[in-house]
């Protein structure tokens, strides 16, 4: 079996959702559940050693655009959103990180070590993620106190616009060139997370903000759970030119299993073959080389294809690719190697 550490999932956000109705997160991780797609067992089960996990502040007024007669679709940029109540909810989230490393149903980690220290025990390795920066203020003075309690990683949008930087629809067929970049104190995000040691993720991002990101930081470019825009043109996927700037940096792209950034026609459907998850990765590494291809599944918040279902189905993607002629060795850079390398650099672990 090869482990898998993936570069994005929203199981905090499935965790505080249901806590809210009055579920234990703690039980719901570590005993697992019949709905949504990670928990300890079923992790287990796919091999799945660990991966990035996001803190995202859901956007209660975005409703996803039905494709016209041609298929095309735009959903409009959901709302910018509030400080106070995000910073609440960021706060809640990252606590129930905490409580499942207090009672070590996961292992939080801070370095490239304690990942692989966690994999060797059989013990989740959980990353804390930000996807979308909307509890961080101006002044930056909550990303100090995040990055105290565990943050290594963050996006500075999702799809939405925030005071750092402008974020891309979810729209088919469209570039991601669709607005803005940085703002100012987006610029100034990005050094502090330099200084700091926090991974900057582009998932999200306009276009432009790429490039202002690209011009800015010391790190490899990363784009944790997305595609190639030349096989599914969707806003969120990246350009060729992108690929190119991330190959060139050392970076990395993690394929998004989300079904509407793989399928040619763009659409959220689970009846979309593995097939179309292995042309993406083919694209990729060819495009970029191995050393730069890797998975970000977006577990948990995202249509998946039914042939892969949840945490457990991965090792269905790592046989396919097996088939497909992937070496042993390449497969180990895909699951886990490369995001290793990316986060040993972005983190100032040379070596790692």
């Amino acid at each position: 079996m090869q482990f898998v550490f993936d570069g994005h999932n929203d199981v905090l956000l499935r965790l505080w959702s249901h806590a809210r109705d009055g579920e234990d997160p703690i039980a719901e991780f570590r005993d697992g559940i019949s709905t949504g797609h990670i928990d300890a067992p079923r992790a287990k089960a796919g091999g799945l050693a660990g991966g990035l996990c996001a803190i995202y502040i859901p956007s209660g007024d975005l409703v996803f655009a039905e494709p016209d007669r041609k298929g095309h679709y735009v959903t409009p940029l959901a709302a910018p959103l509030e400080r106070a109540p995000s910073l609440d909810i960021a706060n809640e989230m990252a606590a129930i990180a905490l409580r499942l490393d207090r009672e070590g149903v996961w292992k939080l980690c801070h370095s490239v070590a304690d990942i692989r220290d966690s994999m060797e025990k059989g013990i989740f390795a959980a990353v804390m993620h930000m996807e979308g920066c909307e509890a961080i203020g101006a002044d930056l003075a909550a990303l100090e106190t995040f990055y105290a309690a565990g943050l290594r990683s963050l996006g500075p949008v999702w799809s939405r616009n925030n005071v750092f930087a402008h974020g891309v629809p979810f729209a088919y067929p469209m570039s991601p060139d669709t607005g803005p970049g940085l703002t100012d104190v987006g610029f100034d995000l990005i050094k502090r997370c330099n200084e700091l040691g926090i991974l900057i993720d582009l998932a999200h991002i306009t276009e432009k903000g790429f490039w202002d990101v690209a011009k800015t930081t010391d790190q490899p470019l990363v784009a944790s759970h997305s595609n190639a825009h030349a096989l599914t043109p969707v806003a969120r996927n990246l350009t060729d030119r992108q690929l190119d700037a991330i190959r060139e940096s050392r970076g990395v792209v993690g394929l998004n299993y989300a079904t509407a950034m793989l399928r040619g026609d763009g659409r959220s459907d689970a009846n979309t073959p593995i097939e179309d998850m292995l042309r993406h990765i083919d694209y990729l590494v060819e495009r970029m080389g191995i050393d730069c291809v890797a998975l970000g599944s977006d577990f948990d918040g995202a249509t998946i294809p039914e042939g892969i279902g949840d945490a457990a189905g991965n090792q269905r993607l790592i046989a396919a690719l097996r088939n497909l002629g992937y070496a042993d060795k390449d497969l180990a850079k895909i699951c886990r190697e490369n995001w290793l390398r990316v986060l040993a650099s972005a983190w100032g672990e040379a070596g790692a």
